[in-house]
C-alpha cells in the first residue's frame, strides 16, 4: 500500500501542475483587459523642461544651456591619461598630507599615520560642459561642470596609545562647479602667470569611511553632520569671491616688465680688417639685447677708418638681467648692396655688477659658435663702457599686462563724499559711415561734453585717450552718453557729420566695482563696437 500511495501522490501532483499551467495560460489569453491603449510616441521637442528632466534626469549642461560648450574631447583625454594622472596626483597629495600630518600628530598625541594604499581609482572625472567668458582684462575665465563618481582605494593606518586602527575611504562622489581663471595672459609659455580657482556653488561631496572594516558613515546623524561640515569648510575657503591662487610664472619676468636700464658707451674700435677691395672700410656699430624684437641701436658711420672712435652713448631697457645678453655687431657700410658684417660678440648682463661701470674690450668674432675655426682669425677689437642700473622698488612699473587691477587715489582737492570718474576710450571696431568714416568719440556726462581726436579714414580706430570728471557725489543713478561721430572731409562741402552709433552706460557698476573695462555694441550701428574703461576713484 505504501508504494501504491507514493505512486498515486506523484501522479496527482504531476496532473495538478499540468492542469494549473494550462488553465492559467488560457485565462491569461482570453481575459486580457480591453482598455489598454498603445503607447503614444512623441518627439522630444514637444516636452517641456520639467518633463524632459523627469525622463532624462542627467541631461548635460551643453544641451540645457546654450552658454555651455560640449567638451567630450577633454573627457576622452582624461580617460586615456587617467592611469598616469592618478599616480601623479596621488604622489602630490601624499606629500602634502604627510606635511599636514607631521604638523598635527603631536597635538593629537598620534604616534604615526601611514598610507598602505593611495589611489583615486580607475574612474576619471567627467566634465558635463564648460562656459567660457570673454573679457578685456588679459585673462581667460572658464566654468566647467564637474561630476565624479570614483572608486578610490585610500587606506591609512593610524597608531596611537599603542593601538593600531585602519581607516579606508571608499565610494567617493564629487559634484562641483568651479570657476578657473588664467591671468594675466603673458607672451611666455604656458602663456599665463597664475591660476585662480573658486567655487560658484557649495560642492556636493559624498564618500564612505570604514573604520576597522565597519562603515561609520552608517551611524545615524553622522552622515548629514559630515556633509554639512565639509560644505561649510570648503565654502569658507573657496566659495566665490574667495579664491585659491596657484602661481605658475613670475609675472614680472613672464610679461617682460622692465627692471632696469643698460647704459652703453661705444668708445672705439681698433685694428679692424677692411672689407673693401679698394680703400678702407666704413664701420658702424649695432647694439641690441639678444632675443629682443626691438630695433637695434646704431652709431654713426665712420668713413674710411679702421680705428674709428665714436664715444656715443645709448640706453637699452632690460627685462631679465639673468638671461639677457648684449649683442654687438660691427658692419661695413655700403652705398649699394648689403652691409657686410666685420665681426660680432656678446656680453652677458649677469657678468655686470649693478651701478658699477665696466670697461670691456671684445675680440670680434665671425660667429658665436666657440668651435668655429674661423673665430681664430684676428678681426680687431671694440671697446665699450657698460653700466647696468636696476630700478629701485618705487621705480618699478606696477602694471604687468598693460592694465592694472588697482585704482589710483583721487587727486587732492576732491570733494569729501565724492570722487573722480576716469573714462578711457580705447578703441572702436567695425564702424561704417554712409559717406565718410573719420571717427571721433563724444562723451556727455552731467551736461559736460568732451571729445577724442579725429582719426581719418579708419573703420577700426584706436584712441587710448583719458578723460576725467570731478563728482561731488557718486554717480550711482547717472548715465553717460557715448557717441561715435564721423567728421566730414574739409573738401566735401556737401556732406555733414554722421553719427556712427551711440550707447548710454549706467555708472552704478563703476561705483560698485571701482573699475570696469567693457566692449559695448553701438546702437544704430550694424556691427560697430566701442571699448571703454572706467574707474571710480572715491575720496
Amino acid at each position: 500500500m505504501g508504494v501504491i500511495s507514493t505512486v498515486l501522490g506523484f501522479t496527482g501532483f504531476g496532473i495538478g501542475v499540468t492542469a494549473g499551467v494550462v488553465i492559467g495560460y488560457y485565462l491569461f489569453i482570453y481575459f486580457q483587459p480591453t482598455d489598454v491603449k498603445d503607447v503614444k510616441v512623441r518627439p522630444l521637442v514637444e516636452y517641456d523642461t520639467d518633463s524632459l528632466e523627469k525622463i532624462l534626469p542627467e541631461i548635460p549642461l551643453w544641451i540645457k544651456n546654450p552658454d555651455f560648450e560640449r567638451i567630450d574631447w577633454l573627457n576622452k583625454f582624461l580617460e586615456h591619461m587617467w592611469p598616469y594622472l592618478d599616480k601623479a596626483i596621488c604622489r602630490t597629495a601624499q606629500d602634502i598630507a604627510k606635511l599636514i600630518i607631521a604638523e598635527n600628530t603631536a597635538n593629537y598625541k598620534i604616534d604615526s599615520v601611514d598610507f598602505e594604499s593611495f589611489s583615486l581609482g580607475t574612474l576619471p572625472p567627467t566634465f558635463h560642459g564648460m562656459k567660457v567668458y570673454i573679457t578685456e582684462e588679459h585673462e581667460l575665465i572658464m566654468e566647467p561642470s564637474l561630476k565624479w563618481a570614483a572608486n578610490p582605494n585610500i587606506l591609512a593606518v593610524v597608531k596611537a596609545y599603542g593601538l593600531k586602527a585602519s581607516i579606508q575611504v571608499v565610494d567617493l562622489q564629487i559634484f562641483a562647479s568651479p570657476r578657473i581663471t588664467l591671468k594675466p595672459l603673458v607672451p611666455s609659455f604656458p602663456c599665463f602667470a597664475k591660476i585662480t580657482v573658486s567655487l560658484m556653488d557649495k560642492p556636493h561631496v559624498d564618500f564612505g569611511l570604514k573604520l576597522l572594516g565597519a562603515d561609520i558613515m552608517a551611524i545615524p546623524g553622522l552622515y548629514r553632520f559630515v556633509q554639512e561640515t565639509i560644505k561649510k569648510q570648503v565654502a569658507s575657503m573657496y566659495l566665490w569671491p574667495k579664491t585659491l591662487e596657484v602661481p605658475i610664472l613670475d609675472p614680472s619676468k613672464a610679461s617682460k616688465r622692465p627692471v632696469g636700464i643698460l647704459h652703453v658707451k661705444v668708445v672705439r674700435a681698433q685694428n679692424l680688417k677692411k672689407k673693401d677691395l679698394l680703400g678702407k672700410s666704413d664701420p658702424y656699430v649695432k647694439l641690441k639685447l639678444a632675443d629682443d624684437k626691438l630695433p637695434s641701436k646704431k652709431t654713426q658711420v665712420k668713413k674710411s677708418n679702421l680705428n674709428p672712435e665714436w664715444n656715443e652713448e645709448f640706453k637699452i631697457t632690460v627685462t631679465d638681467p639673468e638671461t639677457q645678453a648684449l649683442e654687438v655687431n660691427v658692419f661695413d657700410w655700403e652705398q649699394v648692396g648689403k652691409h657686410e658684417r666685420m665681426g660680432m660678440n656678446m656680453v652677458p648682463l649677469k657678468d655686470l655688477v649693478p651701478d658699477e661701470t665696466k670697461t670691456v674690450t671684445l675680440n670680434l668674432l665671425k660667429t658665436m659658435d666657440l668651435n668655429d675655426a674661423q673665430n681664430d682669425k684676428n678681426r680687431g677689437q671694440i671697446i665699450l663702457e657698460l653700466t647696468y642700473k636696476p630700478f629701485k622698488e618705487d621705480q618699478l612699473p606696477t602694471e604687468v599686462t598693460g592694465e592694472s587691477d588697482t585704482v589710483e587715489k583721487p587727486p587732492e582737492g576732491t570733494p569729501d563724499g565724492g570722487g573722480l570718474l576716469v573714462v578711457i576710450i580705447h578703441e572702436a571696431q567695425d564702424l561704417e559711415g554712409k559717406h565718410h568714416t573719420n571717427p571721433y568719440v563724444k562723451i556727455i556726462f552731467r551736461g559736460e561734453e568732451k571729445k577724442t581726436e579725429v582719426i581719418k579714414k579708419n573703420r577700426d580706430p584706436r584712441w587710448d585717450q583719458t578723460f576725467e570728471f570731478m563728482c561731488e557725489q557718486p554717480p550711482v543713478n547717472d548715465r553717460m552718453h557715448v557717441e561715435v561721430v564721423s567728421k566730414p572731409p574739409k573738401k566735401a562741402l556737401i556732406y555733414s557729420k554722421e553719427t556712427l552709433g551711440y550707447v548710454d552706460i549706467s555708472l552704478a557698476d563703476v561705483v560698485t566695482n571701482k573699475r570696469i573695462n567693457e566692449r559695448y555694441h553701438l546702437i544704430d550701428s550694424k556691427n560697430g563696437q566701442v571699448q571703454i574703461e572706467m574707474q571710480w576713484r572715491a575720496s
